[in-house]
This record gives structure tokens, C-alpha cells and sequence, in this order.
């Protein structure tokens, strides 16, 4: 075949491909179906479903479980050597881990932090390990108190930059003197942040802690820049596939096939508001009424909820009231939206029907 006739059947396969299109464009229509068409289940009924799901494979899983307690020697030298251990396959590994600490790591002290949860306190983190590790030193007959630091003030009022001086501190020859701490999914949204990364490798790199942690999202090498991964927190990557479900982690996760669950979100938001201030309580009524009397409007203008509470002596300046708005969008309560007027809208993400139940509760 010449090449003249090549370039000719190319020249009609195109032609005829764009005759194809244009007229399956002018002869189709568009469909009028949209997302939120879609007829979704109730929450509680889809939780239901999926516990009535027989699961598979279990000997299989099970002997794959089996097979990695062989390693915990190994993983054990790992720590000892002074890397940091982490986590990575296919199926929920914190059973996995929390095996691995409990048995091999009996003789040392393991902090558990659960990753998955939507917010976490890492500043809390770093003091509980160094607490932990001061009663450790205490108690070996080795370590003598001389040599401990002056701790008359609490570690809980101490900077970051003192918690760390203190737990990279050569108070103990050798290398076991060191607290564990377990990070279940340190990819997770409450640790995802720039800052809590750099906070945590910080921490790996104190010589009396170890890092024992898990991934599961497939962007997660892209948290740590090179210092991170070879220097601080010091990785040696297992790879360990479980296929276990992931239904502890995936507690705290809507449900993308189901509706809401009103009487979850009240409760929910129940618990955090008992947590707070009585005056704060207050300031979320007084939202929470506006809200519903006003159905139609965006939210609740900031300088409107700030008048409101000053004739009612629940705030005594903006400050204030810039600080409970502060607690209750940290803990999700609020949401801030951009009036067109160019100032700051408060919403409560809540159905009407929520808010009256959360209203009734904390009354």
C-alpha cells in the first residue's frame, strides 16, 4: 500500500468521525437529571445494611495477620535503632498495630493517638509524652536525679520548644530509654495540616521518642518534604496489607449515599455546646433563635449577634464575643460566610428541625 492511500484513509476516517459527532450532537438531547435527584437512604438504614454485610476471606486475612507477628522482633530492633515505623497497604492497620504494641512493646511506654478523628490536640500530645517519659525516668533505679532537669513548672504551661529540649534530653545511657507513640492514620484530617506535620516531626526527632504510625491516603508522602522523611522522622516504610475494613476510622466520616441524621447532629453538637461556657451557651442561642425566625436570610450579620449579646450582658466587648465565635467554629458549630455587604455571616449548619431539638436540650 503507497502512502498516498494511507493518508487518504486517515483523512476519511476523520471526516467521517466528525460527521458521526456532529450529527449525534444536533439528533441527542441533554439530560434534565441532577445529584440531587438521586433518591439517598436514611443514614441508619444504610449503617444497618452494611453491618448485615457477610464478610469474606477471614481464615485468609486472618493468617496474613498471623504471619507479621514474625516480624515484631525485627520491628522492635527498628525502634531501638532509631527509626520510625510506618504503615502502609491496603485494610485497616490499627489492629495490626495496637498488637504489635501490646505485646512486643510491653517493657515501654506507648502513647496512642487516634489520627482519624477530626481534630486533635497536639500540643496535649507532645505533654502527655513528656509527662510519661519523666514518670519513666523516675522509676529506673539507674537514672539518677541529679541529672533530671529542674521541673517545678508543669509541662502543660511549658513552650513547645522546652517540651522538646526535654524530651531530646540524654538522660539514660543506651537506647532503650524512649516512649512510643502510635499514630493511627497520621494522614488523617485532624493532623493533615503543614503545621502539625512539622509539630510531629519535630517530635520524632527527639532522641527519646519513637514514632509508630500509619497511612491510607494515596497522597500521603506529599505531607513531608526530605528533612522530614530522612532526617526527623526517620521512616522505614512496612509494607503491610491487612484488608481489614476500615470501620473504626470510617465512623467519623458522612456517609456520601445517605441522608443526614438530624437526631446524630443535634446530639453531636449536644455534647460540645455542654462542654462550653454558660455564657457561650448563650451566644449560640441567641444564633440559633435568629436563625430560625429568619429562614430566608444567608445567617446572623457578626454585628448584629454582637449588639444582641451586649443588650442582653452576655459579652462585655468584640473580644469576647470574637472568642466563643473563636470555640465554635473550631468545633464546627459555625460556619462564616461572606455577606454581599462585604461583612462576616454566621450560620449553624443544622436543619430547623436539629436546631429546636439542640435548643430544647441545652434549655
Amino acid at each position: 500500500m503507497e502512502i498516498d492511500d494511507v493518508d487518504e484513509e486517515e483523512v476519511g476516517f476523520s471526516r467521517n468521525y466528525f460527521l458521526a459527532k456532529e450529527s449525534g450532537s444536533s439528533s441527542s438531547k441533554k439530560s434534565g437529571r441532577k445529584v440531587s435527584d438521586i433518591q439517598v437512604v436514611d443514614e441508619q438504614e444504610l449503617i444497618a445494611a452494611v453491618a448485615n454485610i457477610e464478610p469474606k476471606h477471614e481464615k485468609e486475612i486472618a493468617a496474613l495477620k498471623d504471619s507479621y507477628k514474625s516480624s515484631y522482633s525485627e520491628w522492635v530492633f527498628l525502634l531501638r535503632c532509631g527509626f520510625g515505623l510506618l504503615f502502609y497497604g491496603f485494610g485497616s492497620k490499627k489492629a495490626l498495630i495496637e498488637d504489635f504494641a501490646s505485646t512486643a512493646l510491653s517493657e515501654y511506654t506507648v502513647v496512642v493517638v487516634n489520627g482519624y478523628l477530626q481534630s486533635i490536640n497536639v500540643k496535649q500530645v507532645v505533654v502527655t509524652v513528656a509527662e510519661l517519659l519523666l514518670e519513666f525516668l523516675k522509676s529506673r533505679k539507674k537514672s539518677p536525679k541529679a541529672n533530671l532537669p529542674n521541673l517545678q513548672q508543669p509541662f502543660s504551661s511549658r513552650s513547645m520548644e522546652d517540651l522538646f529540649s526535654f524530651l531530646d534530653g540524654s538522660w539514660m545511657e543506651g537506647n532503650d530509654c524512649f516512649v512510643c507513640v502510635v499514630i493511627h492514620n497520621i494522614d488523617g484530617p485532624g493532623l493533615r495540616d503543614s503545621d502539625t506535620q512539622r509539630c510531629l516531626a519535630q517530635l520524632a526527632a527527639c532522641s527519646n521518642v519513637r514514632i509508630i504510625a500509619s497511612i491510607d491516603h494515596v497522597n500521603s508522602p506529599l505531607l513531608w518534604d526530605k528533612k522530614m522523611v530522612h532526617t526527623q522522622f526517620n521512616w522505614y516504610w512496612l509494607h503491610t496489607p491487612t484488608y481489614e475494613p476500615y470501620k473504626i476510622e470510617g465512623m467519623f466520616f458522612p456517609l456520601i449515599l445517605a441522608h443526614g441524621n438530624t437526631t446524630q447532629s443535634a446530639k453531636t453538637a449536644t455534647i460540645v455546646l455542654q462542654s462550653l461556657t454558660p455564657n457561650a451557651q448563650s451566644v449560640f442561642r441567641v444564633l440559633a433563635e435568629y436563625q430560625m425566625s429568619h429562614p430566608d436570610e444567608e445567617g446572623m450579620l457578626v454585628s448584629s449577634l454582637y449588639a444582641t449579646c451586649r443588650e442582653r450582658f452576655l459579652v462585655s466587648s468584640q473580644v469576647t464575643l470574637n472568642s466563643h465565635l473563636t470555640e465554635f467554629k473550631d468545633h464546627e458549630l459555625v460556619k462564616i460566610k461572606r455577606h454581599p455587604d462585604g461583612e462576616d455571616c454566621l450560620h449553624i449548619p443544622l436543619a430547623k428541625e436539629a436546631l429546636e431539638k439542640l435548643l430544647s436540650e441545652i434549655n
